[in-house]
């Protein structure tokens, strides 16, 4: 086994499958497979997802909505698609535990490190919602942060693309891909991996990132068993 405790970075915009908002339960049962095989490793499993889907905290300045009210609830649409997942993952038998950086004690746990280390020891996959709890803060951010402080041993940044290219490979057909790519030449080189703040803190932290299609059926176990699988950042 690679690594004895994962990240696991999900878009909220994955979850909405063929459809243009909300949730498509083909999607989230996907990943629910997809997690389920993972945790078949003996990995330990951590998820981050984002809200997009449901309502970005960014667009709320053109809806004239303040920017802090807009990240909240951005926050909150993290928490549903949190649910969505979790309720998937239990439908295959899986253990699972939402916490929640803004307390909502009918719904989910507030995070606490030690009692994530502890679920996360006791095989349950944990998910990590309402980013770090705090405005102008992106779900990169908050799953760079919740990584470092539980100590995962990588960040798996699931996406529809097979990894980092120097280009969009969706637009520009001559677009590189990179099997490894250092912090510092992608910061050089422009690449949008994740936000600025999310990737200096993986940066400064030691904390390498996979960029993965987790579109692909398999994907995510195969990773686990040390095939080579999407592009690895890294000092």
């Amino acid at each position: 086994m690679k690594y004895k405790r994962i990240l696991l970075k999900l878009s909220g915009e994955s979850l909405m499958g063929s459809r243009e908002y909300g949730i498509e339960q083909k999607a989230v049962h996907h990943y629910a497979e997809e997690i389920k095989a993972a945790l078949s490793t003996g990995t330990q499993v951590a998820i981050v997802i984002g809200g997009g889907n449901i309502f970005r905290g960014i667009q709320a300045i053109s809806n004239g909505i303040d920017r802090v009210q807009g990240d909240y609830m951005g926050m909150l649409a993290t928490i549903i698609n949190s649910m969505a997942l979790q309720s998937a993952l239990e439908r295959q038998g899986m253990p699972t535990r939402l916490m929640s950086a803004i307390e909502m004690k009918e719904i989910c746990e507030p995070f606490i490190r030690r009692r994530a280390v502890r679920h996360l020891e006791k095989g349950r996959v944990v998910i990590f919602g309402a980013g770090t709890g705090n405005p102008y803060f992106t779900t990169d951010t908050a799953a760079s942060l919740r990584a470092i402080e539980i100590e995962a041993n990588v960040i798996l940044k699931g996406t529809r693309v097979d990894g980092v290219y120097s280009a969009d490979p969706e637009k520009d057909k001559k677009a590189k891909r990179y099997d490894k790519i250092t912090f510092n030449e992608a910061y050089e080189k422009g690449l949008e991996i994740m936000d600025l703040t999310a990737f200096t803190l993986c940066k400064e932290n030691k904390l390498p990132i996979i960029v993965f299609d987790i579109n692909k059926k398999g994907n995510l176990k195969k990773l686990l068993q040390n095939q080579k699988i999407g592009t690895l950042v890294h000092n």
